[in-house]
């Protein structure tokens, strides 16, 4: 281990805890984590309502691709405590229900739009073009009647962006690439293809939601170390002094930040930030109903659905009472959680949007007009997805590189801004590999090479 250093860790969600759990593992004691809010977790928070429904930021699952999180899992939560699924996600269109990933469910559609799909899909094939953004990889790769159909604009609502305008190096693990002979085959043989993806097999805590996970990690963590309600406004990157909301200052060797690069790079003093690199990010907005008695057999035994048409304004919908029965309040009572963004380019009217999202939840059919409403719930993430724009990976890795000539190491969802690592797994373990980097000098496989990790089981 090098000459012992202080490290000073920002933010208190899956990284910035990762990162401090590795720190303590190591009996390394000179750290402290600083966070904003009066809660640990981050996005990956949960929260309980006045009527006793529990709600997380958006519709987590639990999956892993490492070893060490899943043991650091296990040690902090008994496996008792957990409750495992079967993945069941479905799309919403054409007034039915069609398994999850479409592509390989085409079936399901009406005919001529599946014959228009295997079409575009056999097609496209032949096309010797390289794409380059994400609208037209869609079109290479899928063809047209995928890409119109469910592709185009499901992504056009999730990502709240011109798709024209988003890079192609992100997707891996995150779009199914079709097998055209298993296409065919599932419509010959009227199956369902549902299996696709890492999380077809996922578990969740039983008490707590989500943010019970990251409770038991900072539970676990020395308390006098973990400061609540600490709001960073201005780092000296000269002096290494980091400068906080009521006052107060701390110094610093290393820094590893979870806090959105964009704005870490505004409260850098002697930083210099071109303004015109702007970080493309979208919002989210989560409303959580609660209803009355149970849910109805078509929703029984799913776990979200997505929703690319207009007659509603969300991109995901999750039934968050099957997850675990204590989401919700003693008694017979059930919940659904929808998803909906917003950006410059697609923006939403607070005020409205409860309405709307009740308006879509009874087009879709999810819930009836006879259903008893007992709660509703809104949260607004201001960062929730770090969109893979064009120039994203020459514009962060410019940044990341002049920070860490200063000892700051931005890491996390927003803090590397790569969305293809920025599952509760991946950044956590971006936290570790932060620690182990400073402490070792060891490589950091999950900010550098997420394609291996999304492709290979790790340690």
């Amino acid at each position: 281990m090098r000459d012992l250093k202080k490290i000073v860790i920002i933010g208190a969600g899956p990284c910035g805890l990762g990162a401090a759990w590795r720190l303590n593992e190591l009996g390394y004691f000179d750290w402290d984590v600083y966070e904003m809010h009066p809660y640990v977790g981050g996005l990956s928070a949960s929260f309980v309502d006045d009527q006793g429904f529990t709600w997380d930021i958006g519709g987590h699952v639990h999956f892993s691709h490492y070893d060490y999180f899943d043991k650091l899992m296990n040690t902090v939560i008994p496996d008792e405590a957990w409750i495992p699924h079967e993945r069941e996600s479905w799309i919403w269109m054409r007034n039915r229900f069609i398994p999850y990933p479409l592509q390989y469910n085409i079936g399901r559609l009406p005919p001529h739009e599946m014959m228009e799909c295997l079409a575009g899909l056999i097609n496209c094939k032949n096309s010797n073009t390289t794409p380059t953004n994400f609208h037209d990889w869609i079109l290479h790769t899928f063809g047209e009647g995928i890409a119109r159909h469910f592709l185009i604009p499901y992504n056009k609502k999730v990502w709240a962006y011109p798709l024209e305008e988003l890079s192609v190096q992100w997707m891996g693990e995150r779009v199914a690439v079709p097998d055209v002979s298993r296409v065919i085959g599932n419509i010959l043989q009227g199956r369902d293809d549902c299996s696709w993806g890492p999380n077809n097999a996922f578990k969740f805590p039983r008490h707590g939601a989500t943010g019970a996970i990251w409770q038991a990690v900072a539970e676990r963590l020395p308390r006098e170390r973990i400061h609540l309600q600490s709001h960073l406004i201005s780092i000296d990157c000269t002096k290494k002094i980091l400068r906080f909301n009521d006052g107060s200052d701390c110094s610093y060797d290393h820094l590893i930040s979870t806090i959105p690069l964009n704005r870490l790079l505004s409260i850098t003093d002697g930083f210099s930030y071109d303004q015109r690199d702007v970080l493309v990010y979208s919002s989210s907005h989560i409303i959580g109903i609660g209803i009355k008695g149970e849910p109805p057999d078509r929703l029984r035994t799913k776990c979200w659905m997505y929703f690319p048409e207009d007659d509603n304004p969300f991109y995901r919908v999750t039934v968050f009472s099957n997850y675990s029965p204590h989401n919700v309040p003693a008694g017979e009572y059930w919940s659904l959680m929808g998803e909906v963004a917003e950006s410059p380019h697609k923006p939403v009217d607070q005020s409205r949007l409860l309405d709307e999202a009740l308006t879509g939840f009874y087009n879709t059919h999810l819930i009836e007009r006879s259903d008893t409403i007992v709660s509703t719930w809104t949260y607004r993430a201001e960062y929730a997805y770090p969109t893979p724009f064009l120039r994203r990976d020459e514009v962060i890795n410019k940044y990341l590189a002049q920070l860490k000539r200063y000892n700051i190491y931005s890491r996390g969802r927003f803090g590397a801004w790569k969305y293809e690592c920025s599952n509760q797994d991946h950044v956590l373990m971006q936290g570790v590999e932060a620690v182990e980097h400073i402490l070792f000098g060891t490589p950091e496989i999950t900010l550098n090479y997420p394609s291996l990790v999304n492709t290979h089981r790790i340690r």
